[in-house]
């Protein structure tokens, strides 16, 4: 029996870890623990070649030493992203490779995992869809700038540790509703950043073993350890949070067009007359 098994005790996420999750999902964030261990395609030499086997447009990466808020996407360090992974100890970069999926064995490894928790998911927020994985590595110390995802995401620590401070989803306190609308709207993710918002924020600290659930659009930053770092995401999407982002579109759409609409609902909510006016409004050529 492999070590991706949903049959106990070779589950990556326990009993246990399965019904906090389920009695948490999907607004509020909590630590999980997992078993995922020391998995051989999350190596650092494993990692490396798969970044350079990935199409350009699913790498990213920068210098590490990054602000909590920046403005736009950090330039290349001009190091090539195996070396950037490989000597992840001393290059003082941050990486990550998108869409991992695109790959035979990590599709089959993020779908494994997905359905473990794909019961739970399915009964709350309905199918899962786009499904996807993305590897982080990280050299030590280094910053992931504030910034939102439009996904349901867990992320698993592998090695190393790090800090995410994650705010409040749905809060225009810490996103405000135009950021959101634009995003939306073919617009980037990253958020402005003010020391005064710290304080609404809520810290969770994991290591190797340990996850952290992400709520859709909830605004975090993260701080690495004091080693480098190997951590996978696994994302996917719902109804609910395609609904959530078409309302958001159509009300930048409004907002054009001189009106102040009222920011979407969180769920159980399913905005679905502002999604259904973004989706006709594309149609018709207006968005």
């Amino acid at each position: 029996m492999n070590a991706f098994s949903t049959v106990e005790p070779q589950a990556v996420f326990a009993r246990a870890e399965r019904a906090k999750f389920d009695a948490c999902y999907p607004e509020i964030p909590h630590t999980l623990r997992h078993a995922l261990g020391d998995h051989p395609l999350l190596t650092l030499e494993a990692l490396a070649d798969l970044a350079e086997a990935l199409p350009a447009g699913s790498i990213e990466y920068n210098a590490s030493d990054q602000p909590i808020g920046v403005e736009g996407k950090p330039e290349p360090t001009g190091m090539p992203i195996g070396e950037t992974i490989r000597r992840i100890e001393t290059s003082r970069s941050w990486a990550v490779l998108k869409n991992i999926e695109q790959h035979p064995a990590y599709a089959a490894l993020v779908d494994a995992l997905l359905d473990e928790l794909k019961p739970l998911i399915e009964a709350r927020t309905g199918a899962m869809m786009k499904t996807q994985g993305f590897a982080f590595v990280t050299s030590a110390g280094g910053v992931t700038p504030y910034h939102f995802d439009p996904e349901h995401n867990i992320l698993l620590q592998v090695r190393g540790s790090k800090v995410m401070t994650q705010f409040p989803a749905g809060n225009p306190a810490f996103a405000p509703d135009r950021v959101h609308e634009t995003y939306h709207t073919g617009g980037g993710r990253e958020l402005a950043w003010r020391d005064d918002l710290l304080p609404g924020g809520r810290e969770f600290a994991i290591g190797a073993g340990e996850a952290v659930y992400v709520p859709v659009m909830a605004p975090h930053f993260v701080r690495n350890g004091p080693e480098p770092s190997v951590s996978l995401s696994i994302t996917w999407r719902s109804d609910w949070s395609f609904a959530e982002a078409d309302a958001r579109a159509f009300n930048g759409l409004l907002r054009k067009l001189g009106l102040n609409p009222a920011a979407p609902d969180r769920w159980p909510a399913q905005n679905r007359a502002k999604a259904l006016g973004w989706r006709l409004a594309r149609r018709v050529g207006l968005g």
